[in-house]
C-alpha cells in the first residue's frame, strides 16, 4: 500500500512539474504575442482574465500606433534627406559671424565683397583657365553665403545651377543632350571653379 501512495506522490509531483514547467514557459514566451494569443492563453489557465476592449477600440489604438510609427519614420527620414542634400556654412554654423561681418565698417563686411570668401579661402584658384565668377570674386552668383537646402551652399539644385548663368546654347548641343538624359551633371565633366583644360575640363 505504501508503495503505490509513493508511487502516486511521485507521479503527481511530476505532473506538478510538468505543468509549473508549461505555464512558466508560456508566460515567459507570452510578451512576444499578439493580444489576442496572450487573452486565449492567459484565459484558458487562470480565471478572472479581465476581457479585451471591444474590437472598434482595439482597432483604433492598433492604427493610432501603427500611424504614429509611419510618421516617425517619415520624419527621420526626411530629417536623414535634408541632412544629405543641405548645407551650412562652416563660421555660420558655428555662429562665427565676426569671421565675415564688422558692422564697424562700410558695407557691414570685414573685407568688400570681392575679397571676402578669400579671407578664408586662400590660395584657392589653382589653374590656367578660371571660371569667370571666379574671376571676379562673385561667389554667390553660385553659393550661398550662410546655409542652403542644397549641397555645397548652392543657389539651387547641382543640376540646374549652371543654367543660372549659362542660357544660351551650348557647344555640341547633341552630345550635351546625352549626357544630361543620362543625368550626368555638368560638373561631372567641368570643374565649375578653374581647370588647366581649356573649358575646364576635368
Amino acid at each position: 500500500m505504501l508503495s503505490v501512495s509513493a508511487g502516486n506522490v511521485m507521479l503527481s509531483n511530476r505532473k506538478f512539474r510538468y505543468i509549473f514547467l508549461l505555464v512558466a514557459c508560456t508566460l515567459l514566451l507570452l510578451p512576444g504575442c499578439d493580444p489576442l494569443t496572450r487573452y486565449k492563453v492567459t484565459s484558458t489557465i487562470f480565471d478572472g482574465v479581465p476581457d479585451l476592449p471591444p474590437p472598434a477600440q482595439f482597432c483604433e489604438e492598433y492604427a493610432e500606433k501603427k500611424i504614429a510609427e509611419a510618421q516617425a519614420t517619415l520624419a527621420e527620414k526626411d530629417a536623414a534627406k535634408n541632412k544629405l542634400s543641405g548645407s551650412t556654412h562652416f563660421p555660420y554654423e558655428e555662429k562665427r559671424c565676426n569671421d565675415c561681418h564688422d558692422k564697424n565698417k562700410e558695407g557691414g563686411l570685414v573685407q568688400p565683397k570681392n575679397k571676402l570668401c578669400f579671407v578664408c579661402h586662400t590660395d584657392f584658384i589653382q589653374g590656367e583657365f578660371v571660371h569667370g565668377p571666379i574671376a571676379t570674386a562673385d561667389c554667390l552668383a553660385c553659393h550661398e553665403p550662410h546655409s542652403s537646402l542644397n549641397p555645397k551652399l548652392l543657389k539651387t539644385a547641382p543640376e540646374k545651377v549652371c543654367a543660372l548663368c549659362h542660357t544660351n546654347k551650348r557647344a555640341a548641343t547633341a552630345m550635351h543632350d546625352k549626357f544630361a538624359a543620362r543625368k550626368l551633371l555638368c560638373v561631372d565633366c567641368h570643374d565649375p571653379h578653374f581647370g588647366n583644360a581649356q573649358f575646364f575640363l576635368r
